[in-house]
């Protein structure tokens, strides 16, 4: 092996390991060095046990010698976000509230983790309750910008080499955001894809376990590892033909920035060079409202998840998450009824609207990070998939003028993650990012 292994993927680290390249210990090691020599700054973990993690990277090295773990992942280390929980490492969901607290079982993803041949290395980085608070996490590009949230921890790790994949979960934008804004792949597939049992709950219509890697291909095999046998693909190929692509260029709730604009027109352009068949759409107006529909539905469901904590905690709660939780308890019960029925009218029209295309693309965020500390970036771009529970990643696709990245978004409709993930693989191949942190 010529490159260091913290640069590996998912898929060379795995396939390495099987053919005895090196070890899960010394990969493991690697990346604990790795961690101590870049996280000062970035502060991408909650909870990191190296002894934990080196013994767990034996456990997997003794089952491969033994001849009786040929699982697909190998002994392949995975952040997981600290609102997923762990029986073994604390699960403290970002708040002081749950300091130091250790669930006795482990989430269903955590337990499919397992029995995939991955191992926790660490618990990454969450905003208070997945919500919209900042935590210590600091952008990896520069530590002066956000790294957007909630799955802070889980990007920024990714981005910097600490671990090749991590575990996050989205109600707006919490892994396409922070994966933008980090420069790494973000995948949030379809509502219910992955099982959220074990999962902290803020929104039950709309909450969605998501993955962080450095490539498609990588999100895909973690993505059939957490998944019912069969939903998802367990490998990708290569794409049969270019898709067929809409643009969607904008967001009637949120206002791209001048260069997130100006770095999508030139993926489009060179896509379209590639063969892509890309048609500039514009969202339905009867989906124009979908971003109070989707503050509306999670707020109020926020109450229902935290209301009773909030009444007995209130103090030990941010002034942004008690503000939510206020303005969610202010949606009369009529309200939240006629905001679901425009969700279900919202998705009805979404499946006819994206019926010619395999995709439709779109900025995952504004701009690049913003240069603020006590925010995590607007999530307006990731709403309407959100809402909807359709599936969509996030690709690095360029560097802005101050140096840090910008992405491009791709959706399909619910069920389509395979033509969501294809689309995005070939967009991928033919957008190279050759940005490093």
């Amino acid at each position: 092996m010529t490159q260091p292994l913290h640069r590996l993927t998912l898929i060379e680290a795995a396939t390495a390991m099987a053919a005895g390249e090196f070890s899960t210990e010394q990969y493991v090691r690697e990346l604990l060095d790795r961690i101590a020599a870049t996280d000062a700054n970035v502060q991408a973990w909650v909870h990191l046990d190296p002894e934990h993690a080196l013994a767990l990277a034996r456990d997997a090295d003794a089952r491969r010698e033994a001849g009786i773990d040929a699982a697909p992942l190998g002994g392949v280390p995975v952040g997981v976000k600290d609102v997923v929980a762990t029986a073994d490492q604390p699960t403290q969901l970002g708040s002081p509230i749950y300091a130091g607290a250790c669930p006795p079982f482990d989430a269903e993803c955590v337990s499919r983790l397992k029995r995939a041949g991955g191992i926790v290395l660490g618990k990454t980085v969450t905003t208070e309750f997945a919500f919209m608070q900042p935590a210590k996490t600091r952008n990896p590009w520069n530590a002066a910008h956000t790294p957007g949230g909630s799955s802070s921890g889980s990007a920024a790790a990714v981005a910097l080499g600490q671990v090749p994949v991590a575990i996050g979960t989205q109600t707006n934008g919490s892994v396409i955001r922070p994966a933008a804004y980090c420069g790494i792949v973000g995948f949030k597939p379809s509502k219910d894809a992955l099982p959220f049992s074990g999962v902290n709950l803020f929104s039950p219509t709309v909450d969605t376990l998501g993955l962080l890697a450095r490539t498609v291909s990588d999100c895909a095999v973690l993505a059939n590892c957490l998944a019912d046998a069969g939903t998802l693909p367990a490998a990708l190929g290569d794409p049969e033909r270019p898709p067929r692509i809409g643009f969607l260029s904008e967001f009637p709730w949120v206002a791209a920035s001048s260069v997130q604009s100006a770095a999508i027109e030139a993926a489009i352009d060179a896509l379209r060079s590639s063969a892509a068949m890309v048609t500039e759409v514009s969202l339905p107006e009867s989906c124009r409202d979908a971003n109070t529909v989707h503050r509306r539905i999670t707020l109020r469901e926020g109450v229902g998840q935290l209301g009773a904590l909030q009444e007995r905690e209130r103090s030990r709660m941010s002034a942004k998450l008690n503000a939510a939780l206020d303005e969610g308890r202010a949606v009369t019960a009529s309200e939240y009824a006629f905001a679901m029925e425009r969700r279900a009218e919202i998705i009805a029209e979404l499946i006819h609207w994206m019926a010619p295309f395999d995709a439709i693309v779109s900025a995952p965020a504004p701009g690049p990070a913003p240069e603020d500390l006590t925010q995590t970036g607007d999530p307006g771009c990731c709403t309407l998939w959100s809402l909807a529970g359709f599936p969509a990643l996030t690709l690095p696709i360029a560097l802005a003028p101050n140096g840090l990245p910008l992405g491009l978004q791709i959706a399909a409709r619910h069920g389509e993650d395979k033509r969501a993930l294809m689309s995005a693989r070939w967009c991928e191949t033919h957008l190279p990012f050759k940005g490093l942190v």
